[in-house]
């Protein structure tokens, strides 16, 4: 009978073997063959989300599956590395293990932390060092924040790279000001009935409710998904009730609506 260590090397392995198969120019899937980086992108981050779901939901069962649909993600972009004769499998973990070794001192060193914040600002520190020494042609504090970040998420991260250096607002009060004028040059561009300068000017709203979700440590996508959360309960709530009235949305008036949806938000406080 394998122990873990035993059954975890043999998992590794055959994952490892499996997509090796599929990728075989002769023998394997047609589909997979013909697959770039470009192509599997999409894919990882699709997985990525649903792993996020699975936990939202608190679906463990579901979980685990999300968990291993991403790391073939990572499986299919290692062997199409070793292909192109870059990296393997093995090269990606030891990066990893070195690196998490690199930014816990305080756990593999002599460094000591008393607090959880003390341990962030020294990731922090380290995460920049090790920046600089990657980026050789773009040299600002910028330059490696993803672009495929969902935007609220990029916002967030690009604010608080700028605000290291000093370039931020000092208060909550000083972004609420900045809101205010967003929202009088967003109803300038609505009377304008400029749909280009109306998109500029939601987009300007919404960084500047980035970097009020930043002052206050939030996290502004966490929000708005539990947002869209909440509302997709009441609404669906709104369904229901329609729905033993023999009614859909489209046959009730909004004003109907309306009171339905206040009933599912005071039903949410009792």
């Amino acid at each position: 009978m394998q122990n873990d260590d035993e059954k975890l090397f043999a998992a590794i392995k055959r994952q490892i073997e499996i997509m090796s198969a599929l990728r075989h120019p002769d023998t394997g899937c047609p589909w997979d063959i013909v697959q770039d980086f470009d192509t599997i992108a999409p894919y990882t981050i699709e997985e990525a989300y649903e792993v996020h779901d699975a936990i939202q939901k608190r679906d463990y069962k579901a979980l685990k599956e999300e968990l291993g649909d991403l790391v073939f993600q990572v499986a299919f972009h290692a062997r199409m590395a070793q292909e192109a004769k870059m990296f393997n499998f093995a090269d990606v973990v030891n990066d990893l293990n070195d690196k998490m070794i690199s930014r816990h001192p305080h756990v593999f060193g002599k460094n000591e932390f008393t607090n959880p914040k003390e341990v962030i600002e020294n990731w922090e520190n380290l995460k920049a060092k090790e920046r600089q020494e990657k980026i050789k042609n773009d040299k600002s504090i910028l330059a490696d924040v993803a672009i495929t970040l969902p935007a609220l998420s990029r916002a967030w991260k690009l604010s608080k790279r700028a605000a290291r250096v000093g370039f931020d607002w000092p208060n909550a009060d000083e972004i609420f000001k900045k809101l205010d004028e967003e929202v009088i040059e967003t109803k300038e561009a609505i009377e304008e009935n400029d749909i280009a300068h109306i998109s500029e000017e939601i987009g300007d709203c919404l960084f500047v409710l980035a970097n009020l979700a930043r002052k206050f440590d939030i996290d502004p996508e966490a929000s708005l998904r539990n947002t869209n959360l909440k509302f997709e309960r009441r609404f669906r709530a709104i369904e229901i009730a329609l729905e033993k009235q023999g009614k859909n949305p489209k046959d009730a008036s909004l004003e109907e609506m309306e009171k339905l949806w206040l009933d599912a938000k005071l039903s949410e406080r009792i």
